[in-house]
């Protein structure tokens, strides 16, 4: 890790020393949630009083040119458990073969300690699940059942394991989402926990689904709601930030609008304009792309008999495409242009996008040349 950020990392650490409080910040629920998966102990939050929030108003407790400080949330953590941390349950091996016999034994197993949890045997019924699913690790309701009497057994973290590992191999587990949904209520991971009971119940809704989000959802609204104040009241505070520095950009801005103005008057909508030089055709070409407009550049010569023939063709399109730059160069009075773009037989047109050419047309092709023109001229 650079050095820069692991400097960033051990002042975040200090600060959390001196206030355990900040764990419990929305902001931070991932680090919470990680810390508690390693088996962590976090502080209990302290209560403050509760009070109305209006949306549509600034909160005038925080301050408004400081960093903003985020107030603590009013949450019913009554159903919340110490975080445990034993060591893992035995995981059965997943690139093992299972036969038949050993299915019949796990499933078999998985009866016994359906009857120990009816009897409030729990932790024989954790015994009978674990060689249940050392027999037969490809089995998702194994993992999941096992997870509901860990759950039981108030053993948060280690439920999770096991309903994650039933969501590995099933990803539709409707227990799977329900036992992790309701352990992590048991950890105060109160978002996640309604995300997961969410998707249970549309899975296999029941009413034990219903009645664990009857006590996670008010507190994950909370918590929603609290966060969209502080995101508002810090969008508040970088546009109140960004409009003292408006005067620069306001001032580019009117600088920016004069110079189109000003290429503006330089072309002519609807015309044809002549090119005799070079410093001409820079001139035009560099006022079109100030204005984001495509340019057409014509060479022609008076002797030529195609170019006889298409040049009222094109004094017709420039009327047809107004906001398009018609430039016409006669090669024959202008060399230091045609040798410039290499002119080797006329009538030839060049498209010409923000200074770069684009497309080009070689010869009298009227079709070809008003399609290119309505390809090239449209995003403007």
């Amino acid at each position: 890790m650079e050095e820069g950020k692991l400097r960033e990392l051990k002042q975040f650490i200090e600060t959390c020393k001196s206030n355990p409080s900040l764990l419990h910040n929305p902001s931070l629920s991932f680090f919470k949630a990680y810390l508690l998966s390693l088996g962590a102990r976090i502080p209990p939050q302290p209560k403050t009083e509760p009070g109305v929030f209006d949306d549509k108003k600034p909160d005038p407790s925080l301050p408004a040119e400081d960093d903003i400080i985020e107030s603590d949330i009013e949450l019913d953590n009554a159903y919340v458990v110490e975080p445990d941390n034993d060591p893992p349950q035995k995981m059965g091996d997943p690139s093992v073969e299972v036969t038949e016999e050993q299915r019949d034994a796990a499933q078999l197993a998985k009866s016994k300690a359906v009857d120990a949890m009816s009897q409030g045997e729990f932790d024989e019924a954790l015994d009978q699940l674990t060689e249940a699913i050392l027999l037969n690790p490809h089995s998702a309701i194994l993992y999941a059942t096992r997870a509901s009497v860990l759950m039981k057994l108030k053993k948060p973290n280690a439920a999770i394991r096991d309903a994650d590992t039933a969501l590995k191999i099933n990803p539709d587990s409707a227990k799977g989402y329900k036992i992790r949904g309701m352990s992590r209520a048991m950890l105060g991971l109160w978002e996640e926990a309604a995300s997961d009971l969410h998707v249970a119940s549309r899975l296999d809704y029941d009413e034990e689904i219903d009645m664990a989000l009857k006590k996670v959802e008010p507190n994950a609204h909370k918590i929603e709601e609290h966060r969209r104040k502080y995101e508002r009241l810090r969008k508040q505070k970088e546009h109140k930030k960004a409009a003292i520095k408006t005067e620069a950009p306001i001032k580019k801005e009117q600088e920016t609008e004069a110079q189109v103005q000003e290429a503006l008057s330089a072309l002519k909508d609807g015309q044809v304009i002549g090119i005799h030089s070079t410093g001409e055709l820079e001139k035009k070409l560099s006022a079109a792309s100030k204005t984001s407009r495509l340019a057409i550049l014509y060479f022609t010569a008076t002797w030529c008999g195609p170019c006889r023939f298409i040049s009222p063709i094109y004094t017709s399109l420039a009327e047809k495409y107004p906001k398009v730059v018609f430039l016409k160069v006669d090669i024959d009075e202008a060399r230091d242009v045609a040798a410039g773009w290499n002119i080797s037989s006329v009538p030839t047109f060049f498209f010409v996008k923000n200074g770069k050419e684009v497309d080009n047309v070689v010869g009298a092709d009227k079709s070809t040349l008003e399609r290119k023109i309505a390809q090239h001229s449209g995003p403007l």
